[in-house]
């Protein structure tokens, strides 16, 4: 919001005009790989908390909404400040549905009620360890480059150099090329989305299906900031993390 600034290290972002920005938290319930995983309880808080807490403490946003179809998911979300006038719709919250199509229902609903906005934040619950300064340092890339979006990467864990599919059978025929691995120093670095943080202006979200263009920005984001929990030894280890982080 205009004249307000935001300090994350040495890096000062400024809101010189006035952007109305909403966080949405996608919190289906029904998860599989890890039941209740967006509530399960991560050191003392259920997980969603985490985002919700970040977004808030980042001062950015006119609304932080959780978009969930459940009753009970909703009344957690309020008890930690997100915004939740209605449930997503059944037919949005199926596992095979579309994130961006639940955020598209989002700004139509509150658009119906009155309030629009010019940027929409996505913040995925599984990415618990994502702070504040994450997102507030996300943002300053946004509005000093003027982005279209800006998407959080991490980079990745081992060398794409020794990464391949395999062949028929399990078979390692050619799964690796000589020419390609050197010394480590040597190796080009590669990234990979860690599915934290998306910020997007509204036209991208409304008219694009693919957010990566020429004016589409990484916000590169730490290792430990980056666990994403989809199954019980992601949880597990975001855990141990969050003891040490917060």
């Amino acid at each position: 919001v205009t004249g307000r600034e935001h300090k994350s290290g040495k890096t000062v972002l400024r809101l010189e005009n006035e952007m109305k920005q909403i966080a949405v938290i996608p919190a289906r319930s029904g998860s599989k790989g890890l039941k209740d995983k967006n509530i399960k309880v991560l050191n003392g808080k259920p997980m969603m908390a985490y985002t919700i807490e970040a977004a808030l403490n980042s001062k950015l946003f006119d609304c932080v909404h959780v978009s969930t179809d459940s009753a009970q998911y909703a009344s957690i979300a309020k008890q930690y400040g997100a915004d939740v006038p209605f449930l997503r719709d059944k037919e949005l919250a199926d596992s095979k549905a579309s994130t961006w199509d639940a955020l598209r229902d989002v700004i139509q609903k509150y658009k119906e009620a009155g309030r629009e906005f010019d940027a929409v934040t996505l913040l995925q619950p599984t990415s618990p360890l994502r702070s504040a300064a994450d997102i507030r340092e996300a943002h300053c890339i946004f509005q000093e480059k003027n982005a279209d979006s800006v998407v959080s990467v991490c980079q990745m864990e081992h060398p794409i150099q020794i990464c391949n599919t395999l062949g028929e059978n399990g078979s390692l025929y050619q799964f690796l090329d000589s020419n390609r691995i050197g010394a480590r120093q040597d190796q080009a670095v590669y990234y990979r989305i860690n599915g934290a943080i998306y910020i997007l202006k509204l036209w991208m979200l409304l008219e694009k299906e693919n957010i990566y263009n020429k004016n589409s920005y990484a916000y590169i984001m730490s290792k430990a900031h980056s666990v994403d929990i989809d199954d019980y030894l992601d949880f597990k280890l975001a855990e141990i993390l969050a003891k040490e982080n917060f």
